[in-house]
């Protein structure tokens, strides 16, 4: 049977404990001349490397899309609001004027910064002609309601880097920047695990 990358301890999210570590080699007969540090160590690179051979060395740059919008941390949120609309996303990255990635803005930031729990809330709110719910977005810029720092990853971030920065945060996509924080792309997690089911 072919083990997957979804059986990998890591790739869920547990570490692996010292004793763990002690019981694996309590079981290998004779004497064993590794410290426990040596024995972890082995076993992360032995576990990256059994990573990259089953996701066929992916790499960010293979997953991520091209992003077709960047909001300006000055931008007023309803504008924002109407240009995640007009593109159908349902967050995007913030750059500054140098293009590198300063946050996201998703629409959990938006519910929160609305001080709502639920979209179908904040339908009802609008619906009922809230007032202040009007002026917030409009007095309020992007850099007021985006997730800052944003969590990024670099193009050639293989798996077990992607899976960690996706548990680093709870967002669905994630900036791909290169050396100087520049935007390249966004990676999907749904990408991810769409790449990882298909191997």
């Amino acid at each position: 049977m072919t083990a997957s990358i979804a059986d990998m301890p890591t790739g869920l999210g547990v570490e692996l404990t010292d004793e763990d570590c002690y019981e694996a080699m309590r079981r290998i007969p004779g004497y064993l001349d590794i410290s426990l540090e040596d024995f972890r160590q082995v076993y992360r690179l032995a576990l990256d490397h059994a990573a990259e051979r089953l996701t066929g060395g992916l790499r960010a740059r293979d997953l991520m899309a091209q992003q077709t919008l960047a909001l300006s941390p000055d931008l007023p949120l309803d504008q924002a609001v109407w240009d995640l609309a007009a593109h159908r996303l349902k967050g995007a990255p913030v750059v500054d004027g140098a293009g590198r990635v300063s946050g996201v803005l998703s629409e959990t930031d938006l519910l929160r910064h609305l001080g709502a729990h639920t979209w179908l809330e904040l339908l009802v709110r609008h619906r009922a002609g809230d007032a202040a719910l009007d002026r917030c977005c409009h007095d309020s810029r992007v850099s007021d309601a985006m997730s800052a720092p944003a969590v990024c990853i670099g193009p050639e971030a293989g798996i077990q880097d992607i899976l960690g920065a996706f548990r680093a945060h709870r967002g669905r996509r994630m900036p791909v920047v290169d050396a100087e924080g520049r935007l390249l792309g966004m990676l999907a997690r749904k990408e991810v695990l769409r790449h990882m089911g298909a191997r």
